[in-house]
C-alpha cells in the first residue's frame, strides 16, 4: 500500500487519481479548494482519505499543509502536485490581474509545492514528485501564451531540481497530456476578445473554442492509470507524453528543433574564442 498526495484534487485528473488509488487500497492526502469537495470519498473511504483545504497561491499554507500532511503519515511516496488551470488569451488580450494569478497558480504555486515537500522526502530516504504539466510545456499554441509560460517554466525548474536531489533518491515524472476529456475547458479563463486579432491564428483559436471544433482523443480514466503506473514504476521516465495528440506534437516539435539547431552549428562554434 502506497501513500500519494495530491493537489487540486477536486476535479478532473486529480480526482479520478484519487479515486483510482482509493479503490485500490492506497492511502491519498487530497487538497482542494472547497471543504466539501470529496465528501462522498470521505464517506465511502474513511481514514484512508485525509482532505485538506489548500489554495496553492497561498506560500504559507502549501508549507503548513505539506508539514501536517507528512506529520500524519508514516510515509509519502509520491507527491503528486497537479493543482492547475488555463489560461486563454493574445499576449495583449489578458489583462495584469490574470497574468499574476496564472503564474502564481501553475507556475509558484508548483514550485512551492515541490520546495515544500523535498525536505520531507529527503528526511524519510527518498521519494517521488509528479509534477502535471502538458504538450504545452514542450509546445505552443497562440492565445495560450501565459499557459505555456506557466508550463515551459514548470519544466525547467523540475529538469534542474531532479539533478539536486537525485543522490537523496528523490525523482520525478514530468506529466505531459495532451487534450483530454476532462472538464479543462469549464475552469479556462478567458480574456476578452479584441477584433484586431479575429483575422489571425488566434482568432481561429478562439472560433475552435466556441464551435467545440477541436478534436479531444484523450481518456482521462486511461491517461490516470499511465500516470499511476508511473507512479509505480522502479524507473519512470522524466518527461511522460500522453495520448496520440501530445506524442505526435511533441515529437513533430522536437525533431523541428533538433534540425534548426543542427543547421546553426558553424555559426554556434564561430563564436567560441579562437583555440
Amino acid at each position: 500500500m502506497k501513500t500519494w498526495l495530491i493537489t487540486g484534487a477536486s476535479s478532473g485528473l486529480g480526482r479520478i487519481m484519487a479515486e483510482k488509488l482509493l479503490n485500490r487500497g492506497d492511502r491519498v492526502v487530497a487538497t482542494v479548494r472547497r471543504a466539501d469537495a470529496l465528501s462522498d470519498l470521505a464517506a465511502r473511504y474513511g481514514e484512508r482519505l485525509e482532505v485538506a483545504v489548500l489554495d496553492v497561491t497561498d506560500t504559507h499554507a502549501v508549507r503548513r499543509t505539506i508539514d501536517s500532511a507528512f506529520a500524519s503519515q508514516e510515509r509519502i511516496d509520491v507527491v503528486v502536485s497537479n493543482a492547475g488551470y488555463g489560461l486563454f488569451g493574445a499576449a495583449e488580450e489578458v489583462s495584469d490581474e490574470q497574468i499574476e494569478r496564472q503564474v502564481a497558480t501553475n507556475l509558484v504555486g508548483s514550485i512551492q509545492v515541490i520546495r515544500a515537500s523535498l525536505p520531507h522526502l529527503r528526511t524519510q530516504g527518498g521519494g517521488r514528485i509528479m509534477q502535471v504539466s502538458s504538450e504545452g510545456g514542450q509546445v505552443a499554441y497562440p492565445t495560450f501564451g501565459l499557459y505555456h509560460a506557466t508550463k515551459w517554466g514548470i519544466e525547467g525548474f523540475v529538469e534542474a531540481v531532479a539533478q539536486e536531489v537525485g543522490p537523496f533518491g528523490i525523482d520525478f515524472v514530468l506529466v505531459e497530456p495532451g487534450p483530454t476529456a476532462t472538464n479543462f475547458g469549464e475552469g479556462l479563463d478567458q480574456a476578452e476578445a479584441t477584433v484586431v486579432y479575429d483575422a489571425t491564428p488566434s482568432g481561429d483559436i478562439r472560433r475552435g473554442l466556441v464551435t467545440g471544433s477541436f478534436t479531444i482523443k484523450g481518456d482521462a480514466g486511461l491517461t490516470v492509470d499511465a500516470m499511476i503506473k508511473a507512479g509505480d514504476a522502479q524507473h519512470p521516465p522524466l518527461r511522460l507524453a500522453l495520448g496520440s495528440t501530445a506524442y505526435e506534437n511533441i515529437e513533430a516539435v522536437l525533431v523541428r528543433r533538433l534540425e534548426a539547431v543542427r543547421a546553426q552549428k558553424d555559426i554556434a562554434l564561430g563564436a567560441d574564442k579562437p583555440a
